[in-house]
């Protein structure tokens, strides 16, 4: 089988460095480039078969097709995630072994250089092998998790290189079209549809316009502007002239007129009304309420006229005369006079009200005089006459006007 040229320039490399043991503690020069590589001393002395492979990589000129790592998973997942895995092995692949014998890339433990294939063994170039070695080894397949094909990473990178150098074509340039205000109204299947309706609309509304006594034919439905005009509903429509009566018509008609006029009406006699029970018990409510009503106003006029006629009585009756000086009339109001020495009360005689009058000593109490009595005169006050005791000068009597 020919060697793919990416494998003979790695393998070729590689071979060149067979027999190299460490230092100890596994110091190599791998593991130094690496550090000075990545900036971290930690590599120097760390597992490196992973980092020779990178190291020979870096001197052949095909690291970016081999990848540089010290971890051997991560090593194994970059070829996948670059399609460039594979379960078969090849000269030049890159072996990746599990010694517990797991298929996944994260329970990777080893990494070398597949050399040969010889029926189920390969023959491989690997590092830090029996602790301190750089040298061939033959193994079976049985712990090997898979091979990353370099030769595949620098197929796909020089094809997406290629595509990142090809120009698309040029577009051809759109024909420009004149614009026309009909284009506003769609296809001309739109436009033809929006004529007929149009011509359909002016129709109807020059039909329902129209006026005369011809025939129109019923819509199943009713059009904005078929609705009755109002204006047209308080139009007063001409109406037709009566043709003129000729004096044989008129002398006919008055003929007419007469014999009817004489011939006696001949009216139906409507048979009576048959009345119900019901309708005799509510005509005598009826009765019954009409009579209590006018009962009623009967009875408030008389109360009325009772009302006016006593009136009348005491407007007509003759005053008493009043005596200057006498008490008035009784009518059953207490009457005080002055009085000698203290008060006596008596009861009266017409309502049950005192009457109080004043005395030298104090204030006594008489009976008023019956209604219609004549008072006594009082006591004439001049010169030779004295005035009673128990009416003292100082004093105004209470029945004297003020």
């Amino acid at each position: 089988m020919a060697l793919d040229p990416l494998a003979e320039t790695l393998l070729k490399e590689v071979r060149g460095e067979l027999g190299y043991r460490e230092k100890g503690s596994q110091l190599t020069k791998f593991g130094q480039w690496y550090a000075e590589r990545v900036k971290d001393p930690q590599y120097r002395d760390a597992p490196w078969c992973d980092m020779f492979i990178a190291w020979a990589a870096d001197k052949a000129g095909i690291a970016e097709y081999v990848g540089q790592f010290a971890w051997t998973p991560s090593h194994a997942a970059w070829f996948i995630k670059q399609g460039a895995w594979s379960r078969q092995p090849e000269p030049g692949a890159l072996v990746f072994y599990d010694w517990k014998g797991g298929k996944s890339y994260k329970g990777i433990d080893h990494v070398g250089i597949v050399e040969s294939v010889q029926g189920k063994k390969i023959h491989t170039i690997e590092a830090n092998v029996d602790r301190v070695w750089l040298k061939r080894k033959t193994r079976d397949t049985d712990k090997v998790v898979g091979y990353g094909l370099p030769r595949v990473v620098k197929a796909k990178a020089d094809l997406n290189e290629i595509r990142a150098t090809e120009q698309p074509l040029a577009r051809q340039p759109l024909p420009v079209t004149e614009h026309s205000p009909m284009d506003a109204l769609g296809s001309p299947l739109a436009l033809l549809l929006v004529m007929v309706l149009t011509t359909v609309a002016v129709s109807f509304r020059l039909a329902g316009r129209r006026r005369g006594t011809h025939r129109r034919f019923a819509l199943p439905f009713t059009l904005p502007w078929s609705a009755p005009d109002k204006d047209a509903a308080t139009e007063k429509r001409p109406t037709a002239r009566k043709p003129a009566q000729t004096k044989a018509s008129t002398s006919a008609k008055s003929a007419r007129t007469a014999a009817t006029a004489k011939a006696p009406a001949r009216t139906a006699a409507k048979p009576p009304a048959r009345t119900t029970a019901a309708a005799k018990t509510a005509a005598a409510k009826t009765a019954a309420a009409a009579k209590a009503k006018a009962a009623a106003k009967a009875k408030a006029k008389a109360a009325a006229r009772a009302k006016e006629t006593r009136s009348s009585s005491r407007m007509d009756a003759p005053l008493e005369p009043m005596h200057v000086g006498a008490p008035p009339a009784l009518t059953g109001a207490r009457v005080r006079e002055p009085a000698q020495s203290g008060t006596r009360l008596r009861e009266p005689a017409a309502n049950g009200t005192r009457v109080r009058e004043p005395a030298q000593s104090g204030v006594r109490f008489h009976e008023p005089p019956q209604p219609g009595a004549r008072l006594p005169e009082p006591a004439q006050v001049g010169a030779g006459a004295s005035e009673p005791a128990h009416h003292p000068t100082n004093r105004r009597r209470p029945y004297e006007p003020s």
